[in-house]
This record gives C-alpha cells, sequence and structure tokens, in this order.
C-alpha cells in the first residue's frame, strides 16, 4: 500500500515471517544448548570468527555480522572470553580499535557444533522445501537483505 498502512494479508506475511524466524532460532538454539551447552548467538560469534583470516575481527565488524548492538556483542563476547573460546587483541595500527579473536578451545568448541548447527538448519528448515521452495525463497530474501532503499 503506497499510503503507508498495511493490509490484513500483508500483517499476516509479516508475522508469519518473525514466527517462523524466531522458531528456527529457538530450535537452532534447544539444539546447540543440549548438545553443547552453547547459545545460538555464541555459535555464530564462534563461526564468524572461525570463517574470518586469522581467525579474528574487529569488534564493530563482528557485531555487525551478528546482528548485534556493540554493546550486546561486548557482554558477549566477556562471556566467550571468560569461557575461554575467545580473546581480545589490540588492533596495531587504531589505538581505541580491538579484534576478537578465536583460541584453540573456542576452535575446538566450533568443530564440535557446527555438525549440530547444520544439521539444525537441514532437520528445521532446508528438509521442509522443495527446490523450487529454496529458490523462490532465496530471491525473496535477496530482495529483503538489499540494502538499497526503494524510491
Amino acid at each position: 500500500m503506497t499510503d503507508g498502512t498495511l493490509a490484513a494479508a500483508e500483517l499476516v506475511v509479516w508475522r508469519t515471517m518473525l514466527r517462523a524466524q524466531a522458531q528456527l532460532s529457538r530450535r537452532l538454539q534447544a539444539d546447540l544448548l543440549s548438545r553443547h551447552g552453547l547459545a545460538l548467538g555464541s555459535y555464530e560469534v564462534l563461526m564468524h570468527l572461525g570463517e574470518a583470516a586469522g581467525g579474528r575481527l574487529r569488534m564493530n565488524d563482528l557485531a555487525d555480522r551478528v546482528l548485534l548492538s556493540r554493546s550486546g556483542l561486548t557482554r558477549l563476547v566477556d562471556r566467550l572470553q571468560r569461557d575461554g573460546l575467545v580473546v581480545r587483541q589490540s588492533c596495531a595500527d587504531d589505538a581505541r580499535g580491538l579484534y576478537a579473536a578465536l583460541t584453540a578451545a573456542g576452535r575446538d568448541r566450533l568443530a564440535d557444533a557446527t555438525p549440530t548447527y547444520r544439521r539444525g538448519v537441514q532437520d528445521h528448515m532446508l528438509s521442509r522445501l522443495d527446490e523450487a521452495d529454496l529458490r523462490a525463497l532465496g530471491g525473496i530474501l535477496d530482495k529483503l537483505a538489499d540494502e538499497r532503499v526503494p524510491a
């Protein structure tokens, strides 16, 4: 609608998307907690660090990737550091900058949890969609993730 109001059918789609995302996240969280004692947010931090060159990322970049506020990421990294899974490293070219870096224990925990995460993604989402569904959903999500604001 062009006047800024949403039709009932549009609200249903919006709420269904939110509900689906929340349910998938809860299921993945339950899998990771029960098998590895690792919350989904913690797994995502370890995953992004594991994929990064040298196993480390600037805190600001990491916050953007895991969709947390800077303060939320700081608290999460504090917990992961207490658990010995990450360390903070100063940035040589920016005295104010900090990196979060994966430790050997963090890399091991990530390796242990990754099969559970992938199996959860497969079981809770991908197995419920056929190829046509996946292509359509991928196209829709690409549109929604596009950073450009429509005119």
